[in-house]
C-alpha cells in the first residue's frame, strides 16, 4: 500500500467540488487507510444512499467495555465504572491503540509518513476531571462556560463588550447591529488567539479578560463606521493579518446535544474529535483516534503551545444559563470556530429581542474569519464576514460600505444550534432545534 505513487495516493485537500472531493477521499481510504476502506468502502465502491455499512469491531469494543463494567458492578457502581475505565485506558483497548499507532505509518498533512508517539503510560496517566466553570452575568443572566482549554470564554467576552451597546435600539440584524457584533467578535477572538490555553499548564489572565472594566476599555476600540483590519489583542500592539489560501473542501462536523430533566438538572455537551475522514480506523477496535492535537500552537511560550500531557485549546464549547440561581437554559452547536458566534446570536435573539427558542434559532446569522482558524491549515480571512440570507441587500451594502468583506452564504447553512429553555416555576420546557445542515430534533417525554 505504501509503495503507491503520489498520483495514485492522492491528497486529502481538494478544491475540485463535491465529486472531486469524493474521489480524493476514496483514494485516501484505498491507499493511505486500508483499514478504513475495509469498512467504509466495501467492495471498493462508495456506499449508496440507504446501504447498510457494518462495523462489527466497533460493536465488539462497546460490548467488551460493558461486560467489564457489569462484572465489577456487584461491588458497587463506582467499582463498575472504574473497571470499564481501566479496561479502556490500562487494558486491551489501550494496548490495541498503541500496537496500531506504533506499527502503522500514517501520512500527515505535509505528505510525510510517521508512526504514532503515544505509549501505554500516556493512557494510564490520563484521568478525566471535574472542573469549575467560568461565568459572567449579562443583564441578570449568569452564563456558564468551560475554562480556557476551550474557546468558551470568547462568548463571555463578547457579552461583556456588547453589554455597553443599546442593541434593541439598533434593531435586530440591522447593519449597525451586525457591524457592532462583528467588531466585538474580532476583539474577543484576538484575545482567544493570544491568551487562551490549558489552565492546568498556563497562567491565564482570566479575571482580567472577563472583567467589566477590561470590556469597557476594549469597547472604545470599536469604530461605528469602519471595520477594523487588524488583530487587536488586549495589552499588545495590534498587527495586520495576511490572507491565507483556503485548502480544505470537505464536509462533516461535530455533534451536540442538550438534556433537561423534570427537576431542572441540565446537560449541555459537544462531543467530537475522532473523525473517520481524518484518522485511520484501528481494525481490532473499529474506531479512529482523535485529531485535536492539530489545534495546538507550535510557538514556544504561547499559552496554547504543545506540551506533554497538555490539552489543546478546543473549539468545543457547550453553554449553560441560570437566572437568580435557578436553571434557565442550555444551548450549543457544532461548527468549529463558529460555535460561539452562532450561539451568541441565538442567545441575544432570545434575551435582547424577546424571541421564543425556535424563532431565535431560525433567524439568519453572521460569522467572521478574522483570526487564525483553529484547524489545520489555520486559515485566516481578514475582515471577512459571512452573511446568511435572508439578511437584506441593503444591510449587506451598508456593511460593505463600512469596509467589511461580505461573503453571502447559502441559506440555512450556519451551524446546527440546539437549545432547551426551562421554566423553574412551572416546570415547562421549551426545546428547539435548528433545521440547518442536518437532522436535529427536539424531543420531550
Amino acid at each position: 500500500m505504501h509503495g503507491a505513487s503520489d498520483q495514485n495516493r492522492g491528497g486529502w485537500i481538494s478544491n475540485a467540488g463535491e465529486h472531486g472531493t469524493e474521489r480524493h477521499k476514496l483514494r485516501r481510504f484505498r491507499y493511505d487507510w486500508p483499514t478504513s476502506a475495509e469498512i467504509y468502502i466495501p467492495g471498493d465502491e462508495l456506499p449508496k444512499v440507504g446501504q447498510i455499512v457494518r462495523n462489527p469491531a466497533w460493536a465488539r469494543t462497546f460490548q467488551a467495555v460493558a461486560d467489564e463494567e457489569c462484572r465489577e458492578r456487584r461491588w458497587g457502581r463506582t467499582n463498575g465504572l472504574e473497571a470499564a475505565r481501566d479496561y479502556f485506558y490500562m487494558g486491551p483497548i489501550a494496548e490495541a491503540i498503541i500496537e496500531f499507532t506504533q506499527s502503522f505509518k500514517c501520512r500527515d498533512s505535509y505528505g510525510q509518513e510517521n508512526y504514532g508517539l503515544l505509549d501505554l503510560e500516556d493512557f494510564a496517566d490520563y484521568r478525566a476531571g471535574i472542573e469549575e466553570p467560568i461565568t459572567i452575568n449579562y443583564k441578570g443572566f449568569d452564563v456558564w462556560k468551560c475554562n480556557t482549554w476551550t474557546q468558551g470564554a470568547v462568548l463571555l467576552q463578547q457579552l461583556n463588550l456588547l453589554e455597553g451597546f443599546d442593541l434593541q435600539r439598533m434593531g435586530h440584524n440591522s447593519a449597525e447591529y451586525l457591524h457592532t457584533w462583528t467588531e466585538c467578535a474580532k476583539l474577543a477572538y484576538a484575545d482567544r488567539e493570544t491568551y487562551y490555553g490549558d489552565p492546568e499548564f498556563e497562567d491565564i489572565p482570566l479575571t482580567w479578560l472577563l472583567s467589566k472594566g477590561y470590556a469597557a476599555e476594549r469597547r472604545k476600540l470599536i469604530d461605528p463606521n469602519i471595520s477594523s483590519l487588524d488583530l487587536r489583542p488586549g495589552g499588545m500592539e495590534p498587527f495586520r493579518l495576511v490572507e491565507t489560501k483556503k485548502l480544505s473542501n470537505f464536509e462533516g462536523d461535530t455533534v451536540h446535544l442538550e438534556a433537561v430533566d423534570g427537576m431542572g438538572n441540565m446537560v449541555s455537551a459537544t462531543p467530537s474529535g475522532a473523525w473517520i475522514r481524518t484518522s485511520p480506523i484501528i481494525p481490532s477496535l473499529g474506531f479512529p483516534i482523535g485529531t485535536r492535537a492539530q489545534q495546538f500552537n507550535l510557538i514556544p511560550g504561547h499559552p496554547n503551545c504543545l506540551k506533554p500531557g497538555k490539552r489543546p485549546r478546543s473549539t468545543l464549547t457547550p453553554s449553560l444559563v441560570t437566572r437568580d440561581g435557578k436553571p434557565y437554559m442550555v444551548f450549543g452547536t457544532p461548527g468549529g470556530d463558529g460555535q460561539d458566534q452562532w450561539t451568541l446570536q441565538f442567545f441575544l435573539n432570545h434575551v435582547e429581542f424577546g424571541m421564543e427558542v425556535q424563532h431565535a434559532l431560525d433567524k439568519p446569522t453572521v460569522h467572521t474569519d478574522h483570526f487564525p482558524n483553529s484547524f489545520w491549515p489555520h486559515r485566516v480571512s481578514p475582515n471577512t464576514v459571512h452573511v446568511e440570507p435572508p439578511i437584506s441587500e441593503d444591510v449587506i451594502a451598508e456593511l460593505r460600505k463600512k469596509g467589511h468583506n461580505v461573503v453571502v452564504s447559502q441559506p440555512w447553512s450556519h451551524g446546527r444550534c440546539l437549545a432547551i429553555r426551562f421554566d423553574p416555576e412551572s416546570g415547562v420546557m421549551y426545546g428547539g432545534a435548528s433545521p440547518r445542515t442536518g437532522d436535529s430534533y427536539a424531543i420531550g417525554w
